[in-house]
């Protein structure tokens, strides 16, 4: 059995959707279930409510659960509101599901996270993501983690964030000068190495792996592929940080779902990459274009 936590996030949707295609019933830990089946094909699934910042729930969500894919995780690109709070979703929370896991005879803990996940400022996104890392590091379980750049696909919220910005803003800023790499990976590639690692229990135990796309871009690049793609026309502007960050902390303050956030700022302070041979070197296949894709499926 495996149990999926975020099932109906970006990355979690698109791993039951290919789960099931493989003939698994997996089992979805989902906040409201009602709303859930509008999105997860519940007749297919096992829809079990429940929240990682709830122990109370936990118990019966893993019960003979074999496998934890953990992939609930408030991402920078949201901001913080009520009742959804970085510290209290992605440290407490993984807290609660590593001692429920390990109360409950779980084997194994496959968790999702970020490319350059690493120590930062107390009670700072970034700390918390590395928090999270580190207790599933330490749970004494067998654990592997999955380190993806920035995602692109139908939907995925770097990519659609810029997107919508393109389009109300007769302004583009280049953050920090434009000048930081990404490698963007299709999500459905990080999926398929999701399903090998499901598949290679021993061989990807107690291992981390940062995956992204085939080809590295400057985020002046990004918005040109954009542009380009979207037929638009926008002047780009190079905007340093902190001025970034005042239009950030107003737009959160503003918007309910603001294009970018305080915590979304940190992807611009190093270069989201990895290896280009990531991917193909560990899991046998070459990732998809992320401007081929573009040109092909569009934003």
């Amino acid at each position: 059995m495996i149990l999926i936590t975020g099932a109906t996030g970006y990355i979690g949707r698109h791993l039951v959707l290919r789960l099931v295609d493989q003939g698994e019933r997996p089992r979805c830990l989902v906040r409201d279930t009602k709303r859930a089946a509008n999105v997860l094909p519940a007749d297919k699934v096992e829809l079990i409510q429940g929240d990682t910042t709830q122990p109370t729930s936990l118990k019966a969500a893993l019960n003979d659960v074999e496998t934890v894919v953990h992939a609930a995780f408030i991402t920078a690109d949201h901001k913080q509101s009520a009742g959804n709070h970085y510290a209290e979703t992605n440290v407490q929370g993984t807290s609660y599901l590593v001692k429920a896991a390990k109360e409950a005879g779980v084997k194994r803990i496959v968790e999702i996270s970020g490319l350059g996940t690493k120590p930062d400022k107390p009670g700072s996104y970034m700390q918390g993501r590395f928090l999270a890392e580190k207790m599933v590091k330490d749970s004494g379980l067998d654990w592997t983690i999955i380190q993806p750049s920035v995602l692109f696909g139908k939907g995925a919220p770097f990519i659609k964030g810029l997107a919508d910005l393109i389009r109300s803003a007769p302004v583009v800023p280049l953050i920090g000068g434009g000048k930081i790499l990404f490698q963007p990976i299709y999500v459905e590639d990080v999926v398929t190495v999701i399903l090998k690692v499901l598949a290679d229990p021993t061989g990807t135990n107690k291992k981390t792996y940062v995956i992204g796309g085939p080809a590295y871009y400057s985020f002046t690049q990004v918005i040109d592929v954009l542009l380009h793609v979207m037929h638009k026309s926008r002047i780009k502007a190079p905007a340093p940080m902190p001025l970034v960050g005042i239009g950030a902390a107003v737009m959160e303050a503003l918007l309910p779902k603001p294009p970018l956030t305080k915590a979304a700022m940190t992807l611009f302070t190093f270069n989201n990459t990895t290896d280009l041979q990531s991917v193909e070197r560990d899991f046998g296949f070459t990732p998809t274009s992320f401007t081929e894709y573009l040109q092909r499926e569009g934003v």
